[in-house]
């Protein structure tokens, strides 16, 4: 979980920055709207609020002390009416509510899912996917609530506040003057008691990250976790992050047990405080008048002062819990915008994507023929992360229709050349050319496109084996998938399975064995007729007989294309056009199998030591 880890150090100790914020601004703008629709239906709801302490005050003052029901028709018509008022307000705030919030979730996702899909290889390499799937999903709802949800408390809170200190201002300022002499001790409190709540609350969130990515990790670990016996450790690893999130958890909870206490004493306070200074007004009223005078205006302003007071502080709270959430809502931004900010480390030259276009809005009617003409001329490479060149000066011509095997030991380098063919990384200096052009001069999709790549671990998508087939040509018939099956032999897997190839694949394929999964990937690429094909060990794990099979169909079907065969199984590429041997980084040795046997070097002892490996196997079985 370290390299999670690294992504999550995001730590604010800055107030609100509204230049954090305005990186949100493309996806709230379009909700621009429904936020002022939804606070105008707040400010109406602020205003009941405040009028309802003085209806309550009219009414003593009129009907209850005078002890008359003469006109209290109007006082219920004005509290229906009011209610109802409530009542439709509050259905359509929530309504907009709602619209904002996912509006705004919505927009965020997929501007976040859109550019990973423009993100090179590069960037899935060194970023887990804990850290993606957390972007995607957990911060950009936690923003899409708080911007709708927080601005509603937000504007009703401050409505209120604003109206209730005008309206106890208007009715008895001397009143109004003692609640709000304790305005600044709450401020004091408050900010004393959000800024360690917001402390905490960052390292809950963070921890809450690991959490997910250690879940992840376990589940899609799980075959290895069993295999290797290590639920043990999974467990205690997973019940270590999950202990220290109870701790800072409790002391969450320890802080807004002192501090909401601690609020609700001093709203307390000032209610008293207003009972005490209004009972002894009314009491020196009553000595001053001996008896001879009601006092119903006094008790009015009394009832009224006791709501406000009551009610004023609980506004006060919404707001500083709104600005500690805006404020640690501050990570979950620049975490997103972190990723939106990603630049893609492969990019088509605006010349290119005028003529070409891009992934997403290709122009197809100007893209030429490929043929399938590669060519490394000077070529030097270094990966972004690395410190030393892996290739340097490299030279190779592969013609068209070229069958080329790469072969060397475990972390060789092997992955390196076929990356570079399909520009998942571009040289450092030098030119790759395709069809004797340098192919930064066309489009990725163009390329891209003409590119049929077997992975030795396939992935599926969740679907129906056709489904996966059909992803090779979208616009592919029936007819034509079976059609790519069988020339690969995947037919024979296929009908033999309970639903044919209407059968589901599971999620990444989990229902098939890793030789299945291969065959449905070869299926694929060949419905995709490329004309430079990859094949990454796409052998590796089908059984010999089936292997057997598998090679017949890949020498028909690798015939006028260009290919680049990753080997582990040396058996498997003796009739190669060239035989390319990598050994860190670099190759030492290149001809074909006849040539390279015939020279005993390191190809020789490659191959002679695994076919003695596999003759020792024939004779264990």
């Amino acid at each position: 979980m370290a390299d999670t880890a690294e992504y999550e150090d995001i730590d604010y100790n800055k107030p609100l920055s509204i230049s954090i914020w305005k990186k949100m601004l493309p996806f709230i703008v379009p909700q621009k709207k429904q936020l002022i629709q939804c606070g105008i239906f707040m400010l109406f709801i602020a205003l009941i609020d405040v009028l309802l302490p003085l209806l309550l005050g009219y009414a003593i003052r009129h009907h209850i002390e005078p002890r008359s029901a003469e006109g209290i028709w109007k006082i219920l018509a004005a509290m229906l009416l009011l209610m109802a008022a409530q009542g439709i307000n509050v259905r359509f705030f929530v309504a907009l509510g709602l619209r904002i919030e996912m509006g705004i979730t919505r927009s965020l996702r997929n501007e976040v899912f859109f550019h990973l899909q423009k993100l090179g290889l590069a960037y899935y390499n060194k970023t887990p996917v804990g850290y993606m799937m957390a972007r995607t999903n957990s911060d950009t709802t936690r923003i899409g609530e708080l911007v709708a949800w927080g601005l509603v408390d937000f504007s009703w809170a401050a409505f209120y506040c604003i109206g209730a200190v005008i309206a106890m201002f208007i009715v008895h300022w001397k009143m109004a003057l003692i609640v709000c002499t304790t305005l600044p001790l709450l401020a004091l409190l408050t900010w004393f008691f959000q800024k360690r709540i917001l402390a905490t609350n960052r390292i809950i969130r963070k921890l809450n990250s690991k959490m997910t990515g250690a879940m992840n990790e376990g589940i899609t670990g799980s075959r290895t976790v069993k295999v290797l016996v290590a639920e043990e450790l999974s467990l205690a690893g997973y019940s270590g992050i999950t202990g220290e999130y109870r701790i800072h958890a409790n002391r969450m909870a320890r802080l807004k047990a002192v501090f909401i206490p601690v609020v609700i004493f001093i709203g307390t306070a000032a209610t008293a405080a207003v009972l005490g200074f209004g009972g002894w007004e009314i009491a020196e009223k009553t000595r001053a008048a001996l008896g001879a005078v009601t006092f119903g205006a006094e008790l009015a302003v009394l009832a009224i002062f006791l709501q406000y007071a009551g009610s004023f502080f609980e506004p006060i709270q919404h707001i500083a819990n709104i600005m500690t959430e805006f404020v640690s809502a501050q990570a979950n931004i620049e975490r997103v915008s972190g990723l939106l900010e990603q630049t893609p480390g492969i990019t088509d030259k605006p010349e290119v994507v005028e003529q070409y276009g891009d992934t997403f809005t290709p122009k197809r009617e100007n893209w030429e023929p490929l043929e399938g003409d590669v060519e490394f001329k000077g070529v030097t490479f270094k990966y972004p992360d690395g410190t030393e060149n892996v290739l340097e000066n490299f030279d190779l011509h592969v013609a068209r229709g070229t069958y080329v095997a790469i072969v060397g030991e475990t972390g060789a380098g092997k992955s390196t050349l076929v990356n570079l063919v399909c520009r998942f990384y571009e040289p450092t200096a030098g030119e790759i050319l395709i069809d004797g052009r340098d192919y930064r001069e066309r489009s990725q999709l163009w390329l891209h496109s003409n590119l049929g790549y077997v992975l030795q671990s396939p992935h599926l998508f969740t679907g129906t084996i056709r489904d996966n087939i059909r992803y090779g040509r979208l616009d592919a018939t029936d007819e034509e998938v079976e059609a790519a099956a069988k020339i690969v032999h995947a037919d024979e897997v296929i009908t033999k399975l309970e639903k044919g190839y209407d059968t589901e694949a599971g999620e990444g394929g989990d229902r098939l064995s890793t030789g299945e999964k291969q065959l449905i990937s070869f299926a694929r690429a060949v419905l995709a007729d490329p004309r430079i094909f990859i094949l990454d060990e796409a052998t590796s794990s089908v059984d010999t007989e089936m292997e057997m099979v598998l090679q017949d169909a890949i020498r028909r079907l690798l015939e006028g294309r260009t290919s680049f065969v990753i080997a582990h199984r040396l058996s498997t590429i003796r009739n190669a056009d060239t035989i390319l041997v990598v050994e860190d980084g670099k190759i030492i040795e290149r001809g074909t199998h006849r040539a390279l046997m015939k020279a005993r070097g390191h190809y020789y002892e490659l191959y002679t030591r695994q076919f003695e490996e596999e003759a020792e196997e024939e004779v264990l079985k």
